[in-house]
């Protein structure tokens, strides 16, 4: 890793730190009254976990547009753009592509077969126990990666605005975070929610555009002005324009890189909060019009987050950037203030706020919607839970992974945040993936293959994580002091997709299991067109376990 990744002394808050707090308390107290009013309507778990399919191909694609467009690519893309140039473009490169695979393979499938959850899609026509447990315990995992990048992504963000020096005040910050993203969950559901995702990927949007198209305009909307200028600008020079600045230098870093496209096109289908928005729109038709709505409003975000990369690094400067309190991350809010001042910064920081606020809401009721309908309603409950003792349980939940992403991201302060998104990623393309192909094209997949796929991949990628340079033996590992390092590249993804899709196959192809071939059918033609085949639904009444 290079090391512009090592965050360096905090310097003194940008602009005021008052107006700042101002604008930022403004927004929080907007969204949450529009969290207030969409959730009082929640009457029942299909309206608490699904708004009850009631949105809109368009609404629900500018939603899903703002469950991805988090603190990673507006921070973290955006930074990594500024200081390692063609290495982070990258990044947003692969995440435009990833939504091809959602479109072709898994969104119309998943919204025909499952109704709230993964887990849904595989008790379809497998053992209904094991199958959601596993869902569940992979939703939780990967929500809980995804969720402690985001929070490390706050409380940068946060600390610029106040000025706050001391890794106490910004671990409190964090904690302060956490909490108003719960009761974001807690009060509003999906559909409020799904809300503040639509608010909150418009102005966004704007934002980006704007600052965007500023930039180009003080340059005479040259672009290859603006290149010029950044590769003057930048220590790296003309090399900022070229690949291996992140990941350069020999076989292994060349290797890690593919391992990171491979994680960022496969992981995007296979999030657990992402998967969850094929359900908020009644049928396939919206859903593809969802992904087609998400994906033209990527590829906008993201041919502006590379102007505003480029352009912080001409008019912050990579050294200004790195000595700021959130480090890579802070990038935009300075490319913010040094145009506009303080009302810009405000404006800016608080909607990278209200950008984190709302992903991490929907992460935290993903993991707390799979852990009540799949573990407590149907395997707990065995399918006969109340409607309101499920919410609870959900709510619940919701607060305890609250808990534990506050935590992590308390100990990941000062990581690239793009990068710990990279790594949620690897583990959703290894869990989730193989597992979603599998159950929706291949009529032998078994319960046994399911469980495999599932396991293979979620352990295989954590554990490669936890010890790779990531977690320990660098100074810019999440703990520098210990060193248990041995995988030698820092995204697992190259080694635990591929272990997840072999494991899957054997374990169907050697296990002693047979599929039940005419259920499998059903499901096929299920996935294709929508129709739910009596047969089928007969035997869902009555769940396998």
């Amino acid at each position: 890793m290079s090391r512009y990744l090592v965050t360096a002394a905090a310097t003194p808050s940008v602009g005021s730190p008052l107006l700042n707090l101002l604008v930022f308390l403004g927004f929080v107290a907007v969204t949450l009254f529009v969290v207030y009013q969409a959730g009082h309507r929640n009457r029942t778990t299909s309206d608490y976990y699904a708004a009850g399919g009631g949105f809109t191909g368009a609404q629900n694609g500018v939603a899903m547009s703002g469950d991805f467009l988090s603190a990673a690519s507006f921070l973290g893309i955006s930074g990594a753009i500024a200081v390692y140039g063609y290495d982070g473009f990258v990044y947003s490169v692969s995440w435009v592509v990833a939504w091809l695979v959602a479109l072709l393979l898994i969104g119309e499938g998943l919204r025909n077969t499952g109704r709230f959850t993964m887990g849904d899609v595989m008790a379809y026509r497998m053992r209904q126990r094991p199958v959601r447990a596993a869902a569940a315990v992979s939703t939780l995992v990967i929500s809980l990666f995804y969720m402690i990048a985001q929070m490390a992504g706050a409380g940068g963000l946060v600390a610029l605005l106040l000025g706050v020096r001391s890794s106490t005040g910004q671990s409190l910050l964090v904690v302060l975070v956490g909490v108003v993203m719960v009761f974001y969950v807690l009060v509003g559901g999906m559909r409020g929610t799904t809300w503040v995702q639509i608010i909150k990927a418009v102005l966004l949007l704007v934002c980006v555009v704007l600052l965007a198209a500023f930039l180009l305009g003080r340059l005479g909307f040259s672009f290859s002005t603006l290149l010029d200028r950044a590769t003057g600008n930048s220590p790296l020079g003309p090399d900022l324009l070229a690949p291996g600045a992140w990941y350069g230098g020999g076989v292994l870093n060349r290797l890690d890189f593919v391992s990171l496209g491979l994680a960022l096109v496969l992981g995007i289908s296979s999030l657990p909060h992402v998967l969850m928005r094929f359900y908020t729109v009644p049928d396939a038709r919206e859903a593809r019009r969802s992904v087609v709505w998400c994906s033209w409003l990527m590829v906008v975000f993201y041919l502006a987050i590379l102007v505003v990369g480029f352009g912080a690094a001409v008019i912050v400067g990579t050294d200004s950037i790195m000595e700021a309190p959130g480090g890579v991350n802070s990038a935009a809010p300075l490319l913010a203030y040094a145009i506009g001042g303080t009302v810009v910064l405000g404006i800016v920081s608080a909607v990278a706020f209200a950008t984190i606020l709302a992903v991490v809401a929907g992460l935290t009721l993903s993991a707390s919607v799979s852990f009540a309908h799949d573990v407590y309603a149907n395997i707990i409950r065995k399918g006969d839970a109340e409607p309101d003792a499920e919410i609870r349980v959900a709510r619940r939940t919701a607060a305890l992974v609250g808990v534990v992403a506050i935590a992590g991201g308390v100990l990941a302060r000062g990581q690239n945040v793009a990068f710990l998104v990279a790594l949620a990623l690897a583990i959703a393309a290894s869990a989730n993936l193989s597992t979603i192909v599998y159950a929706l094209y291949w009529r032998r997949f078994t319960t046994t293959g399911a469980l495999w796929s599932i396991y293979s991949g979620l352990g295989t990628s954590v554990v490669l994580i936890l010890f790779s340079s990531t977690v320990s033996g660098t100074p810019t590992s999440i703990f520098p002091g210990v060193d248990l390092a041995w995988f030698p590249l820092t995204n697992p993804g190259l080694v635990s997709i591929p272990v997840s899709f072999l494991c899957g196959y054997l374990a169907t192809v050697w296990g002693r299991e047979r599929a039940d071939v005419h259920q499998a059918r059903e499901m096929e033609v299920r996935s294709l067109t929508g129709i739910r085949p009596g047969a089928a639904d007969a035997r869902r009444a009555v769940p396998r376990r």
